[in-house]
């Protein structure tokens, strides 16, 4: 019997779920102040969980589904993006650097995911200058949804977590196109997509920064979530005019945590058109939505019931760095310094 464990990296907690084929068998959630104080406490946990045949972990803004055995320094790096000046502190979930670290060292059979941008799903053209179009958990959720609502027609599949609102699109199984939490709409405590004029101003960034900006920092509890209901309602719009979508997924630990604020959103698309699915939980899951999504894409991984899900998404076939279509003329610079050469164009 296949026994798998998959990791979400949240900015409220690290979640960890274990199936045996569909059902949940063990999990667990860490808070921020237990992972920076021991970075250590998932592989502990999961040795004393396992044995494992597979384990998704947490990968950021992901790689190209590469073994922990295999990754290097520099592919450490590029699954956290934290700039060579800021290395060293704590960004969002405590330590993250050091926990994925420890994960690499752990000897466990451990696979860092894929993010959005990786996946050659999504037409270039949707890639240029683009970072963040959907971090390595938010493409769990997506897997999540697949798995629960197997669907050919275009659909929304919608991550409302505490800190980023993330959107991934499904198009005949597939993700196609992508708004990450920094490159997207506004969340419960990140701003969404920058103003230009506002980062310049405001600068010099600090990865800090991403964290600031939403609901939370508005002048006003009303104000901020009108601002979060509108942004919102634009970018389903959006959507739906490019990709003809009316089926709207969703999950994400706001709902757990700030309900309301996601029952607003989602008030202001009519139900006489658009269809809502809540995206649903694994057998006996109560950990968040992207940590069951990475069980499931392990089963899948590992030959198991979920293995139809890995291939409709093409994650063997991902490829490439998230920095690979920044068009800018310090591009290069970004990605000298994080090892990173040149990227293959698209002819070769």
């Amino acid at each position: 019997m296949i026994r798998v464990a998959g990791c979400d990296p949240g900015t409220s907690s690290l979640d960890i779920l274990a199936i045996d084929e569909r059902h949940a068998i063990a999990q667990v959630s860490f808070e921020p102040d237990e992972l920076r104080a021991d970075p250590t406490l998932p592989v502990r946990w999961l040795r004393e969980n396992g044995p494992f045949d597979i384990i998704a972990g947490p990968s950021g803004y992901g790689l190209p589904l590469v073994r922990a055995a295999d990754c290097t320094d520099a592919q450490l790096e590029l699954m956290s993006l934290v700039r060579p000046d800021e290395r060293g502190t704590s960004h969002g979930v405590g330590g993250f650097s050091a926990m994925v670290r420890a994960f690499r060292d752990s000897g466990l059979p451990v696979v860092f995911l894929p993010g959005v941008i990786h996946l050659p799903t999504v037409p270039i053209h949707r890639k240029l200058n683009k970072v963040d179009m959907g971090t390595a958990d938010k493409l769990c959720v997506a897997a999540l949804a697949l798995a629960q609502h197997d669907r050919d027609e275009p659909a929304a599949v919608i991550e409302f977590g505490s800190a980023f609102t993330a959107i991934t699109i499904l198009k005949d199984r597939q993700i196609v196109d992508g708004y990450g939490g920094t490159s997207g709409m506004m969340g419960a405590m990140c701003g969404g997509a920058w103003d230009g004029e506002a980062a310049y101003l405001l600068s010099p960034l600090t990865k800090a920064d991403l964290f600031r900006g939403g609901v939370a920092d508005a002048p006003d509890r009303d104000i901020g979530k009108a601002a979060f209901r509108e942004a919102f309602t634009k970018t389903v719009y959006g959507l739906l005019n490019v990709h003809g979508v009316q089926d709207i997924y969703y999950g994400g630990r706001l709902l757990r945590t700030d309900s309301d604020l996601v029952q607003q959103g989602l008030g202001e698309l009519p139900t006489s058109f658009f269809k809502l699915h809540y995206a649903g939980d694994l057998p006996g899951a109560w950990v968040k939505h992207a940590a069951q999504g990475a069980a499931i894409i392990a089963n899948g991984l590992a030959g198991g019931a979920f293995a139809k899900v890995v291939d409709w998404l093409k994650l063997r076939e991902a490829s490439g760095t998230a920095l690979d279509w920044l068009t800018h003329p310090r591009a290069v610079e970004v990605r000298t310094a994080f090892g990173v050469g040149e990227p293959c164009s698209p002819a070769e």
